[in-house]
């Protein structure tokens, strides 16, 4: 019957896609919509990306385990950097009728800055689709009785069709649809858990209060100030977020939408925090991993109840999944492939970003089969590559201070830095480490070319 169900439920969705798919005849259509979002659409389609399977599943497996301490991002850290993407990036981009961040990069700094930027954004996008993967795997391996790795490989054809079809507005069409299903699945499960535990007041005494401290055992300051830097800031540049503001009908309604995604994004996201507290004074165990939510979903629900539960798993990772996979394809089109094919039709683009979108399916594929959990992959997504992404975009768009070889440093200096931080030295705040040096090598670049430029004219 779940499965069944379930199976309906993606059939369902296809047949969304493919009503979208026959309104794009440009490259426009499918990466941002043709820009027809209005302000539900850009509010409802960035809270359901970023309400994705790190926010349900990984999150709650990782506090289930380390309580508050492991997941500090949740909901708080990720709501705040809607919020500040919202109130500093989001007008401002789509003001100037961009398709991707990348294309402010030539705008601003130039075409070497252009490609530098999205050569560094794709891998962060592949590794953000490939988190997903894994989760949408684990939801069908649990309704199926499929191994991960089997359900796996039908998860990753299934979001490559689907984005195929689609592309974003066939996204936002199904984010209001997956945002409602998602909100009923929350609140039943909720609702089965004050059941098994005798109540409310019942449900909170089984708290462990050890899982309550948001400070790791043995945490220095800068690794916890660490903890909440990462989503915050490394996520203000992500093209899945920014690409739903792209596609709005004006920037006002972008920045609103923007905002409307954050507020909705604190108030669900206390749900899975929830679950992950409750759940292991219920007798689930938080060894389990990612599949900590549907094994405790599928113990308290009615089969029934848990066919709209899955549903909502399934509808919260694929609204992510899809975008992430869009994000490489807008950026590869756009930034890459039109680079080299300057005399492009918007036909040929349109094809070349529907076979962009199967090559990062595959890549995502690879990257989920690696063995790393979802929250680890989300983390290592939101950290890699977004120092210097970040440092030129807020100095850039508020200033003309450095050209493009501030942004090339600071690009370069932020992912040498998190390399060195993360993956040699294993150092306490890599990621902040990584700003400091990003911000340095902009900074570095900008006074010696404004130096060179004075004697110039001396």
């Amino acid at each position: 019957m779940i499965l069944a169900a379930l199976i309906l439920y993606i059939l369902i969705q296809l047949g969304i896609a493919l009503w979208a798919s026959r309104k794009m005849s440009t490259h426009t259509d499918y990466l941002v919509a043709g820009r027809r979002l209005g302000f539900w659409a850009v509010g409802i389609s960035v809270f359901a990306t970023w309400f994705g399977g790190e926010t349900i599943m990984g999150s709650t497996a990782t506090i289930a385990d380390e309580g508050l301490s492991g997941a500090r991002a949740e909901p708080v850290g990720y709501a705040i950097c809607l919020i500040v993407a919202a109130l500093f990036v989001a007008g401002q981009l789509r003001a100037k009728g961009y398709l991707t961040l990348a294309d402010f990069f030539r705008d601003r700094f130039g075409p070497r800055a252009e490609i530098a930027s999205a050569c560094v954004s794709i891998p962060t996008s592949i590794i953000w689709a490939a988190a997903q993967l894994l989760a949408l795997a684990s939801i069908i391996a649990v309704a199926s009785d499929l191994p991960v790795g089997w359900a796996l490989v039908g998860a990753s054809l299934l979001v490559i069709c689907y984005t195929l079809l689609g592309g974003l507005l066939g996204d936002v069409v199904t984010d209001i649809l997956q945002s409602a299903v998602v909100l009923t699945g929350l609140i039943i499960l909720t609702f089965a858990l004050f059941g098994r535990a005798g109540g409310f007041d019942e449900a909170m005494a089984l708290i462990d209060p050890s899982q309550l401290v948001l400070i790791a055992p043995g945490e220095s300051w800068l690794e916890r100030l660490d903890a909440f830097a990462i989503p915050i800031l490394g996520s203000i540049v992500a093209q899945e977020m920014i690409a739903r503001f792209l596609g709005s009908k004006s920037a006002k309604i972008a920045v609103r939408g923007g905002l409307m995604a954050g507020g909705l994004y604190l108030v669900v996201g206390f749900f899975p925090v929830l679950f992950g507290l409750v759940g292991p004074g219920l007798g689930f165990d938080p060894e389990a991993g990612d599949l900590f939510l549907p094994n405790l979903a599928m113990d308290l629900l009615p089969s029934a109840l848990f066919v709209v539960f899955a549903g909502a798993l399934f509808s919260a990772v694929l609204s992510t999944v899809d975008s992430a996979l869009l994000a490489v394809s807008g950026l590869a089109t756009e930034n890459l492939y039109s680079r080299v094919r300057t005399k492009a039709s918007p036909e040929e683009k349109l094809l070349a970003a529907r076979g962009f979108t199967v090559v990062a399916g595959v890549m995502a594929y690879i990257v989920a089969t690696t063995g790393e959990t979802i929250y680890g992959l989300v983390e290592l997504a939101s950290s890699l590559g977004s120092a210097g992404l970040l440092v030129s975009l807020l100095i850039g768009i508020r200033s003309q201070f450095g050209g493009e070889w501030s942004a090339l440093a600071a690009l370069a200096s932020g992912l040498l830095a998190i390399w060195l931080g993360d993956f040699v030295f294993e150092i306490p705040g890599a990621f902040l480490f990584s700003m400091l040096a990003a911000l340095a090598g902009y900074v570095a670049v900008g006074l010696a070319s404004m130096a060179v430029q004075q004697q110039s004219r001396a």
